[in-house]
Formats: C-alpha cells, sequence, structure tokens
C-alpha cells in the first residue's frame, strides 16, 4: 500500500494554506488504552498540532483525540503529546531539514492502515501573504475554468 493511502480519519485542511509542503513522511503513533477506539470512531483533530524532535525522537504535539465515551477511568488526557514511530534515517534527516530557519513539521492527515493508526508528516515551508492570496486566485481560475466546461458540455 503506498504512502498515504487508507481510511483517512482526519485531515489537516489548513496545513495546505499556511504551509508549502515540501516532502511527505508515514509515521505511526504510539496509543495509550482508549484512544484507538476514539480515533476510529473519528473523534480527532489535528488543527494546531505540530511535530517537534526531541532528544532524537518525535513527538505530535497539541493533537486533540476525544475520550472515549465508555472508557470510564481507563480514559486518557486528550491533549497528551504522543510519540511517533519513524526510522532512524529519517530522524537524522528531518533534524538536519528542521535547523534550517522556517521549517516545521506539520501533521497532514490522520488514517488508519492495515489496522494501525499512522500520520502523515510533511516538512514545511511557511507562507507569505501574498503566495496565500496567489494561491486562491489559481485556485478560483480552475473553478471557472472547470464551470465554463461543464456549462458548455450541457449545451
Amino acid at each position: 500500500m503506498p504512502k498515504g493511502s487508507g481510511k483517512v480519519i482526519a485531515q489537516n485542511k489548513k496545513a495546505f494554506h499556511d504551509y508549502a509542503i515540501e516532502e511527505t513522511y508515514e509515521a505511526g503513533l504510539v496509543l495509550q488504552g482508549t484512544e484507538i477506539k476514539s480515533i476510529r470512531n473519528g473523534r480527532v483533530n489535528l488543527k494546531d498540532s505540530y511535530a517537534r524532535i526531541i532528544n532524537g525522537e518525535m513527538f505530535l504535539i497539541g493533537m486533540h483525540v476525544s475520550p472515549y465515551e465508555q472508557g470510564n477511568r481507563y480514559n486518557h488526557d486528550p491533549l497528551r503529546t504522543r510519540k511517533l514511530l519513524l526510522h532512524r534515517k529519517e530522524i537524522n534527516k528531518l533534524i538536519g531539514e528542521t535547523k534550517q530557519s522556517g521549517y516545521a513539521l506539520v501533521p497532514l492527515k490522520l488514517y488508519l492502515k492495515n489496522g494501525y493508526a499512522k500520520v502523515a508528516i510533511g516538512l514545511a515551508r511557511g507562507k507569505k501573504k501574498y503566495d496565500k492570496r496567489e494561491d486562491l486566485k489559481k485556485k478560483e481560475a480552475k473553478r471557472e475554468v472547470e464551470r465554463a466546461f461543464r456549462e458548455r458540455q450541457k449545451m
């Protein structure tokens, strides 16, 4: 199965608007107790989350996983820091690339692959305001072309 394929649970659409994604990596998640059940129910939010490398290990910070309804006292902290599983070579490469200014590690989507929760992490460079405007103009122009083409097909 290729990278990023599987049942998509949550996407971070804001990341594509705010950042220019240069590379993507697939990482596994270390979860506790009822977190996977909550993720399978789709009760996840990636909006304000980011990844950081601390002491040679990668962590996902700020991802909100709602507590499982039937979890009683075994439920987890919704905003806890979760460890990401990557190969050592990938982490070393990311350490070097994130040392450069302007780069960030942003989660793009959370999905299930062969029963395991995976996160697509993007090496991203922040966009300037004019880059965002330019992207919106391109998107709007593409919509106009598609709309005109559909109208022409109806005739």
